[in-house]
């Protein structure tokens, strides 16, 4: 039988130390202000968090530049002191209720649903995006056609990341995490139908996991050796649920290989079900692919509310370390809750992102 205990043991990711391995994984909440400043409901949101005995929190995508890098209307900052001074107060506050909090950084590419810098989006290629965009963050019909973002535009998008992740390491943040996942810009570069690019990005895959191994590097350079840095990988999209890699598992042999060695603390995997096959040539989830070639710690996300699923990943030593998403939204205390055998609510979808994904006052 399955030891849930192994949940609430301590572990090291990087240079930080958490006090159990259950995480919350990052969700989009479109709750601050237009400016991209911190509210007191986002503190005491994640604050509730960190009070319901979760050992580490990663904050929702936060935008990175000036340019293209938001996605959202009443999406988070990370561009400026000022922004840096309202994430300092959440940041005091979740430490001091216990938990250790990591920033996510994000580009959202060609999936901007909203951008009060520029006009317009960048992608690797100028292909239209699929589906359309998600009105519970606040868009409505089809992604706009993407500009090719040229060599100078990928040094900005480069340059943000790094300023950003400095900017939260002065503040306090315990690490930070590269959103390399969902479609948005990293990961448009790393997949196949949407990078045509004909340079040292696209190509082979080796090219287009190039920039997040450029931007993995650079972050590590600037915030030294004993900050915590990640990456978040996924082979779905907001876009395209159903997406597998074109290589299988040659493709992840070559993506997390590459970016096991580029500097990075842990890759955060995210996949519909995290326990399932990634592809229909082997029984290994991508999860158990991510740890079997990047010789670096390993968070699973996906379907993991069940302690006694979670725990198992861990036990076969498929990850390091699990995160929540509808499992943390449906229960901001759910480590007290398990750990003292209390039954968990069930995730009620119309409760919490309807009409839209902002934070809801039971939440906060």
């Amino acid at each position: 039988m399955t030891n849930i205990k192994k949940l609430f043991e301590g572990v090291t990711l990087g240079n930080t130390l958490l006090d159990n391995r259950v995480g919350v994984a990052p969700m989009t909440r479109t709750s601050a202000t237009a400016k991209g400043l911190v509210t007191d409901e986002m503190i005491s949101y994640y604050t509730s968090f960190a009070k319901g005995g979760f050992g580490f929190i990663i904050t929702e995508g936060t935008y990175t530049d000036r340019q293209y890098s938001q996605c959202y209307f009443h999406q988070p900052g990370m561009i400026d002191e000022e922004q840096a001074k309202t994430w300092k107060q959440l940041v005091d506050s979740v430490h001091e209720a216990g938990a250790k909090i990591f920033m996510q950084l994000e580009h959202t590419g060609p999936l901007s649903q909203g951008n009060r810098f520029v006009e317009g989006t960048i992608a690797p290629s100028a292909i239209q995006p699929k589906g359309e965009q998600l009105e519970f963050y606040g868009g409505k019909g089809p992604f706009p056609l993407p500009k090719e973002a040229t060599k100078e535009e990928i040094k900005e998008v480069i340059n943000g990341f790094v300023h950003s992740a400095k900017r939260a390491q002065s503040i306090g943040f315990d690490g930070v995490e590269i959103h390399g996942a969902n479609g948005y810009l990293l990961d448009a570069f790393l997949t196949d139908y949407t990078n045509h690019r004909k340079d040292e990005y696209g190509g082979s895959t080796e090219n287009r996991v190039r920039l997040l191994v450029e931007i993995a590097k650079a972050v590590r350079e600037e915030v030294g050796p004993n900050f915590t840095v990640g990456i978040r990988i996924s082979q779905s999209k907001v876009n395209d649920y159903e997406h597998k890699w074109a290589g299988k598992e040659k493709d992840a042999k070559i993506i997390f290989g590459q970016l096991g060695k580029s500097g990075l603390d842990y890759i955060h995997v995210t996949e519909h079900h995290a326990q399932q096959p990634a592809f229909n040539t082997s029984d290994l989830s991508l999860t158990a692919l991510a740890k079997k070639y990047g010789g670096i710690p390993v968070i699973a996300n996906g379907h993991l509310e069940d302690p006694l699923v979670a725990s198992e990943m861990v036990e076969k030593g498929e990850a390091d370390v699990i995160t929540l998403g509808k499992g943390a939204l449906a229960n901001h205390d759910w480590v007290q809750k398990v750990r003292n055998g209390e039954p968990l609510k069930e995730f009620n979808q119309e409760e919490i992102l309807r009409p839209n994904a902002k934070i809801k006052k039971f939440e906060a």
